[in-house]
């Protein structure tokens, strides 16, 4: 669902020491000997000969014959348990105890958080908090396909019970599918996502919480990432690495469904991963698998289709002592093969698999020394190492003893596939094994005191070379149990999980308890919807999946790097030192070449040159300056309209006409002091992160500095955006009107259409209704607002029943009241409705107008709300820990002002542009509060505040400054008085040259120009000069 952390870390207990965890244990004088004496390298290698020597040893008081079944034989077998136990109290041998499965803090952490938002939401001004319940939690379930799968079985079973303690859920998924229809049986709304150039527009904020199911969009069940994680860090592809790092970090929960998928996918956890143990997929499995396993299994393995196969599994851990808990095992089964007498050749001995995940040969060949001292015949026993078929091995078995006495969190993964295929199973009575299997039920139970129990067990199961009645019955029995098995821990798992982590609105009820929760829901997966699809081919989806994307990763470095070679495996991190240092010594030699430029006179050319240059670099440097071809068409247009939007998810709902133009209130990154490879370089890059390139949209915080606080730019939201654009809007907005719509608006499908923007810009033009705000998201409308309330009720359901105090709190702020006297303006109850999402369009000057109320508004909100809300998160409008705290009061304020500052309002239908108007001004009379909202009031609290800003330098909290201009009569007196200095400053230098021009030094001709002779005379006077001479 979100993200995980897992619940479960594998980690030696607290008390033990981890290199030697027998230090705790009662020791003999021997283990004492080792552990004081500070022993060199040698002689712990001839310790561990020695303790080889003993292990021979007790081997030899091991029965001398496999066809002794004696009752002497028992006794000897019971020694040789108790001097096995000897060893292990040495320390020498370890069955597992010190290994502890601790739970993470994960749950707890969110369960104290929880706590302590419910001792300290009131906040310092001790407020009642109130819960409306007036609409249902919304979940979102989202599928890579629909195709037909366990984990579709999984999800459609939680989602049925989910639905049933309160929760409304709608699927969603990328590919249709088979299991479409087993969603709409069941009456979930399934939605298939279309992609388009701009991304999925999905408003996801509409959601409290959403499950993702897949990988691709599959569930992290299977190992396949895990195992490529570590291909990825070997071959050098540390982003790709750090891509999946962040995909399962942007999760809240990532939930696994074993306690090992944690510790397999480590590289990837951030703290956020969680297992809810229990899943259908081996059940499915075992369903299906009689198609997928035939005799030709065994015959590939080299076994006989009449021979016995016995499967030792363990735990999916591993610990040392998981060698000795074989031999036992091993011990234990000896006393079978006296039933295949060596003169009965017609029956073969039976076989044993010992099935473990270490591949390591030298396990290998521990297990073959073992049976070897053991005196097994040659070939009986046999270590198969599984990693991905376990199912292929299991199927050909013929029972399945579990050999592992560590006590595990939940059932063994293991075992569900064994009774899945319907194999009678043997294990010790741990709890977590004795909670679903009962003794000589649906399995067979032996206590981890007494192991000679097994043996008789065996004995009982086998008889002539095939299993019993007795047996076959149990597995059958068996099978139906494991197909519903921990049906009722993962339904409770994940309602608890979604309990502590979601945090619901005010207007949103909470679910019931799952205690509340039908027994029917928890006893069973939902197989019934899936009864004619379950035989459906299951495909290796994730590998499918990993591939592409591997494939698509590989060919975006080419691209970024030039390179026309394939690069089959990998990203080359040599190519990446290369690339670095060639940018290191490219920094290094522009720095040279600018100080070297800086140095020497250069000719700067003429005056008109040297202005010319700067003002084209003043226009470069400034980007309202830039336009392109939707600013000049916005240019002749009645209207525009802004768009806020923060990062890149919001980009599907922006539109691109030139009626509309995009603000973006995403923060600036600066990365400063950056050292590479001991060379110093300061690099300042303000990025536009989240901001659409090639796009004329507005900079938000680069056009107002508050928004450049992540405080304020999350608190005020999309409010932030009027700030910014009223803030010297004469350099940005050109329109004589100006609108702004929620992207939020467009992904509910709720923005104007082709229809309605003609039909507003005719309105517009005509003047239709004069100054009016004109608006088409209604408040009646609103999936907040289901019971139809009327303003100020609907606006306590979304403020935790606070808004009208803090809203009254506020106003006597604003306007100094000192009296009890009612300051909460009246919102007509007429069957009218009201704006909401920021949604609207008004006269430019009654925008600035409305910003003027709006900057003081805020300032007298913060100065209530920042103390308590700043440093604990906590405000007495929400229930938890709200970083927009209240900007739902905001979304609201437009009505109040424009109600009140006698304004008309007009509803603009968004599909087909017809208007009505609402709070028609016969029905107001008497119930305006105009000289509260008045311009000349507003303009003189502002030149008030402008004034006291502008005199007042103390370094207290006040944020009024910072949301706008400021400016009063006396700015407007200095800002004249440094013009007319600068212009007679100018007149002086002008004077000033005149007079020197007039007054210079002329310098005399220093000789008479005499006109050279055409070259006609010159050439008659040498010819004369000639004929003299």
């Amino acid at each position: 669902m979100g993200s995980l952390e897992s619940p479960i870390s594998l980690k030696r207990a607290g008390s033990r020491n981890e290199r030697n965890p027998f230090l705790s244990r009662t020791r003999s004088r021997f283990s004492r000997f080792l552990l004081f004496n500070k022993l060199d390298y040698v002689q712990w290698i001839c310790t561990v000969v020695v303790f080889l020597f003993f292990v021979v040893f007790f081997q030899m008081f091991l029965p001398g014959s496999v066809m002794d079944k004696s009752p002497d034989s028992l006794d000897d077998k019971d020694l040789v348990f108790r001097e096995l136990g000897y060893l292990k109290e040495m320390g020498g041998l370890d069955f597992g105890e010190d290994i502890t499965l601790e739970p993470c803090k994960l749950l707890q952490k969110f369960q104290s958080q929880n706590k302590q938002l419910n001792l300290g939401s009131s906040s310092a001004l001790n407020r009642s908090q109130h819960r409306f319940q007036y609409r249902k939690p919304q979940l979102a379930l989202v599928f890579a396909d629909l195709l037909v799968d366990p984990q579709q079985l999984l999800m459609v079973t939680i989602a049925n019970a989910l639905r049933e303690i309160g929760y409304e859920i709608q699927v969603y998924s990328i590919e249709d599918g088979p299991a479409y229809d087993v969603w709409q049986n069941i009456g979930i709304p399934v939605t298939v996502l279309k992609f388009n150039p701009s991304g999925i527009g999905v408003d996801w904020l509409n959601y409290n919480g959403i499950l993702v199911s897949s990988l691709e969009a599959k569930s992290v069940f299977s190992r396949a990432l895990a195992v490529r994680s570590r291909q990825y860090t070997s071959a050098g592809q540390i982003e790709l690495v750090n891509d999946w790092k962040n995909v399962f970090n942007r999760a809240t929960v990532v939930v696994f469904p074993n306690y090992a998928l944690p510790m397999i996918y480590s590289t990837f956890d951030t703290g956020n991963y969680y297992v809810i143990p229990g899943s259908p997929a081996d059940a499915w499995k075992g369903e299906n698998a009689m198609y997928l396993y035939k005799d030709n299994q065994r015959a590939s393995m080299g076994y006989g289709p009449n021979e016995v196969l016995i499967a030792i599994v363990g735990s999916q851990f591993m610990y040392r002592g998981l060698w000795l808990e074989h031999a036992l095992i091993l011990q234990a089964l000896l006393p079978l093969f006296a039933d295949f007498s060596s003169d009965n050749d017609s029956i073969s001995h039976p076989k044993i698999i010992v099935l473990s995940s270490d591949s390591a040969s030298n396990y290998s060949m521990a297990v073959e020394k073992i049976a070897l001292n053991l005196r097994y015949p040659s070939g009986v026993v046999k270590h198969v190492a599984v990693h991905g078929d376990v199912d292929g091995v299991l199927s050909m078995t013929d029972l399945v003893i579990y050999g592992s006495f560590l006590e595990e969190p939940s059932f063994p993964e293991i075992l569900i596939k064994a009774m899945s295929h319907g194999k009678p199973i043997v294990a010790p009575d741990l709890s977590n094994i004795r909670k679903y299997v009962d003794n000589r039920v649906n399995g067979y139970l032996f206590p981890k005191e007494n192991i000679s129990v097994l043996t008789q067990i065996i004995l009982q199961m086998i008889s002539k070379g095939k299993l019993s009645p007795l047996a076959l019955n149990i597995a059958s029995i068996g099978r139906g149990t494991v197909k519903n098995m921990m049906v009722q821990e993962t339904i409770e798992g994940y309602a608890m999980l979604l309990e502590n982590v979601l945090k619901f609105p005010s207007e949103v009820a909470p679910p019931k308890a799952v205690i509340e929760l039908p027994s029917k829901l928890k006893e069973e997966w939902q197989w019934n919807l899936f009864v004619n699809l379950q035989n459906s081919t299951l495909e290796d989806k994730s590998s499918k999946f990993l591939n592409n994307l591997e494939e698509q990763w590989n060919h975006s470095q080419r691209k970024k790097f030039g390179s026309p070679v394939a690069m089959n495996d990998s990203f080359s991190y040599e190519i990446w030192e290369e690339e670095k240092k060639m940018h290191i010594f490219d920094t290094k030699r522009r720095r040279e070449e600018q100080e070297l430029k800086d140095r020497t006179d250069q000719s700067r050319g003429t005056w008109e040159d040297v202005y010319r240059n700067a003002k084209r670099a003043d226009r470069a440097r400034n980007d309202l300056h830039e336009r392109d071809e939707r600013e000049l068409e916005r240019t002749g247009q009645p209207l525009c309209i802004y768009e806020p939007y923060f990062g890149e998810g919001t980009w599907p709902f922006l539109h691109q006409s030139s009626l509309y133009r995009a603000i973006g209130l995403t923060g600036i990154h600066v990365l400063e002091s950056l050292t590479l490879r001991n060379m110093y370089a300061q690099w300042v890059l303000q990025s536009t992160k989240g901001r659409r390139t090639r796009m004329d949209d507005v900079d938000g915080p680069s056009r107002l500095e508050l928004l450049k606080n992540s405080y304020y730019r999350d608190i005020l939201g999309e409010y932030g955006a009027f700030f910014a654009i009223a803030n010297r809007i004469d350099h940005l907005h050109k329109n004589a009107w100006i609108g702004f719509q929620s992207w939020r608006a467009t992904a509910r499908k709720a923005s104007l259409s082709e229809v309605a923007e003609t039909s507003l810009l005719g309105a517009i033009e005509k003047r239709k209704y004069g100054d009016a705000l004109y608006f088409w998201v209604r408040m009646d409308k609103d999936p907040r607002n289901s019971l139809q309330q009327d303003f100020w009720s609907f606006c306590d359901a979304i403020n935790a029943g606070n808004c009208k105090f803090a809203f009254s709190e506020t106003l006597k702020t604003m306007y100094g009241i000192r009296t009890e006297l009612n300051s909460l303006p009246p919102m007509p109850e007429d069957g009218g409705t009201w704006s909401v999402m920021q949604s609207w369009a008004l006269p430019t000057k009654s925008f600035l107008e409305f910003v003027m109320f709006s900057r003081m508004f805020v300032d007298a909100l913060d100065a209530q709300m920042y103390d308590e809300h700043h440093q604990s998160g906590h405000c007495y409008l929400s229930f938890s820990k709200d970083k927009h705290c209240y900007s739902r009061m905001l979304e609201l304020l437009i009505n109040v002002w424009a109600y009140h500052s006698a304004r008309r309002i007009v509803f603009v239908n968004p599909e087909s542009g017809v208007m009505q108007e609402y709070h028609i001004f016969k029905d107001r009379r008497g119930k305006m509060w105009v000289k509260w909202f008045a311009l000349n009031t507003l303009k003189a609290m502002d030149e008030d505040l402008a004034e006291e800003a502008d005199s007042d330098h103390s370094k207290r909290r006040w944020i009024w400054p910072s949301t706008g201009e400021v400016v009063w009569q006396g700015v407007l007196d200095r800002e004249r008085n440094i013009r007319n200095r600068q212009k007679e400053k100018r007149k002086q230098k002008s004077k000033d040259k005149q007079e020197r021009m007039r007054h210079k030094h002329r310098q005399k001709a220093l000789g008479k120009y005499v006109k050279p002779l055409p070259e006609e005379d010159m050439e008659i006077s040498n010819s004369t000069l000639l004929t003299s001479n």
